[in-house]
């Protein structure tokens, strides 16, 4: 006996208005303000998803300033692991950054669900 599952409707298609939400987000500290206001007046669901990423990122960059004062100290192995955070930062970001101009809710590896998990409800 086999069972079937309903077909699933297929996602809404992303308008532009909902990319440039997504997109601005990604781009400097100013284009995450402006993301979020312009998202404040048109709630969509890639917006709030790309806000929440890129808030969740830039806590992350946060927290990696503060660590390198730490490890600025260690020569060599602190210098390199100071290094590999900034690039892991600046990979996640292209990441991100390409999602939201594809118009995906792909979150970004490893740490894309625990944004979303930790920022849940936040900006919708």
């Amino acid at each position: 006996m086999e069972t079937t599952t309903p077909t699933q409707a297929p996602p809404p298609a992303t308008t532009a208005e909902d990319k440039t939400v997504a997109i601005l987000s990604y781009i400097t500290l100013i284009g995450f303000i402006v993301a979020i206001v312009l998202h404040s007046s048109k709630k969509t669901k890639l917006g709030a998803f790309h806000l929440r990423q890129t808030l969740g990122l830039l806590l992350t960059g946060i927290a990696v300033v503060f660590c390198q004062f730490i490890l600025i100290f260690i020569p060599i192995l602190g210098w390199l692991a100071i290094f590999a955070l900034w690039c892991s930062l600046l990979v996640l970001w292209l990441l991100g950054l390409i999602a939201a101009i594809n118009g995906q809710m792909k979150p970004m590896p490893v740490v894309g669900p625990l944004y979303q998990k930790w920022f849940g409800t936040t900006f919708e």
